[in-house]
C-alpha cells in the first residue's frame, strides 16, 4: 500500500525568500513567521512581514481566527506566479503572539550553522 508522506516546513525567515534563494522553488515545503499586516476574507490571503520581508499566504484550509498584528507561523507549499510573485499554500496555521523574534532569528541562525557544521564532518 503506498503512502503519499507530507514534507515538513523547511525552516526560513522571510529574508530568505528571495528569487535567488534556493527555498523559492515551486512546491517548496516551507515554515515561515511573520506579522499578520494585511487579511483578505474574500481571497483568504493574508500578508506577513518581517522587518523589510513580506510574503503572502493562502489561508482557504485553515481554521484560525486571524488578528491584525498578531505574529503567525504557517507551514505550506510554496507558489511561484509570474513574474516572481511567490504566495504560500498555507496547510497549518498557529498565532505566536510572544514570541521573541529576535531570539527566534538567532536560534534558527544557530541551527543553520550546526546544520552546515554537520554536513562537514559527514563528508570528511
Amino acid at each position: 500500500m503506498a503512502t503519499s508522506a507530507v514534507k515538513h516546513g523547511e525552516l526560513v525567515t522571510l529574508e530568505e525568500l528571495n528569487p535567488s534563494s534556493p527555498h523559492f522553488t515551486q512546491g517548496a515545503s516551507l515554515r515561515v513567521t511573520g506579522k499578520l499586516q494585511e487579511y483578505n476574507v474574500d481571497t483568504a490571503v493574508a500578508l506577513i512581514v518581517d522587518g523589510n520581508a513580506s510574503l503572502k499566504i493562502d489561508t482557504q484550509h485553515l481554521k484560525v481566527n486571524l488578528r491584525m498584528g498578531s505574529l503567525y507561523q504557517f507551514i505550506g507549499e510554496m507558489l511561484i506566479q509570474p513574474p516572481n510573485e511567490a504566495i504560500l499554500k498555507a496547510r497549518v496555521g498557529r498565532n505566536v503572539d510572544g514570541m521573541d523574534l529576535n531570539l527566534y532569528h538567532q536560534s534558527l541562525q544557530l541551527l543553520k550553522e550546526f546544520q552546515a557544521d554537520q554536513m562537514i564532518e559527514r563528508t570528511h
